[in-house]
């Protein structure tokens, strides 16, 4: 037993080893799970859009979806062909060990083995802005890790494809543009994404920080389940609105027309500096393919 194991043992608080090949395996089956498998929370968005839908091409475009949905589940076939950019959420105990290997390789590896064995089409390119030679692998990922208390690692893979992402935007706005100037801004965003991100969208916002925390605010809200509001009262009220006013563009399904441009918008907040209101939008296509476990 380590100095350190044993300090801890004294405190009542010992150590929790969690092997580098466990988080592997968790990470490639969560990788190809979100590739085959919609989650319930966004089916059930997508059957309550189609009821509400006034465009027979929108509901008939709906029905598609969830016909494909319902194909990919039952034949272990990718949602999409864009099976996307791996990112992965890690929420690691501050009293866990990683053994047998390091922590971001392992979810590297994780990411490989799961592209590798579920036939996931590999889109990630090195030297982006010259060669742009695909890796091959998928790999590697973007890896967000939170040390938070306790002796569990949470994971969350998530599939983000191309189309959505590239329909991403960041703004510093005036801190007098206030509420109605964010909710302008995000409107303007959809707007002027159109059909390109595959509506119907669930549309992240990221509210406050700096640069890099917004943009992170806007990814991380798209993984709330779809129509959950937010716990701040204030919150669920503005992205009430911003999804009213989304869906009164006539974007709808697929760019087609019709009243379900977006199933929901998420927003994050955080505290600004008093001299600015930063504002991401991180759009996510009808496909939000994300999968979580605890170990």
């Amino acid at each position: 037993m380590t100095m350190l194991e044993t300090s801890c043992h004294r405190k009542g608080r010992a150590v929790r080893e969690i092997h580098a090949r466990d988080i592997t395996a968790t990470v490639a089956r969560l990788a190809v799970a979100a590739a085959y498998q919609l989650g319930e929370d966004v089916l059930r968005a997508l059957r309550e859009a189609k009821e509400r839908e006034t465009s027979p091409l929108g509901r008939e475009i709906l029905q598609v979806i969830l016909d494909n949905a319902e194909i990919a589940a039952r034949g272990e076939f990718p949602l999409c062909q864009d099976t996307g950019f791996a990112v992965v959420f890690v929420e690691l105990g501050q009293e866990v060990h990683i053994v047998g290997g390091d922590l971001n390789e392992a979810i590297a590896e994780g990411v490989r083995q799961g592209y590798r064995e579920g036939y996931l089409r590999k889109s990630i390119v090195a030297h982006p802005f010259s060669a742009r030679l695909n890796t091959g692998d998928n790999t590697p990922p973007v890896i967000h890790t939170t040390v938070v208390s306790g002796k569990q690692v949470k994971l969350l893979v998530a599939a983000k494809g191309g189309g959505s992402e590239n329909m991403s935007y960041f703004r510093v706005l005036p801190p007098a543009a206030g509420r109605q100037g964010v909710v302008d801004f995000v409107v303007e965003c959809v707007d002027r994404s159109g059909a390109n991100p595959c509506p119907p969208l669930i549309v992240g916002v990221g509210i406050g920080g700096t640069m890099e925390k917004t943009a992170l605010l806007a990814k991380q809200a798209l993984f709330r389940p779809v129509g959950q509001p937010h716990p701040d009262p204030e919150v669920a009220a503005l992205e009430a609105d911003i999804l009213e006013r989304v869906n009164r563009l006539g974007i709808g399904p697929q760019g087609l027309g019709g009243r379900t441009t977006a199933l929901a918008v998420h927003a994050e907040t955080f505290p600004a500096h008093i001299a600015s209101l930063p504002v991401a939008v991180n759009l996510q296509c009808h496909s939000a393919r994300h999968k979580e476990a605890v170990l």
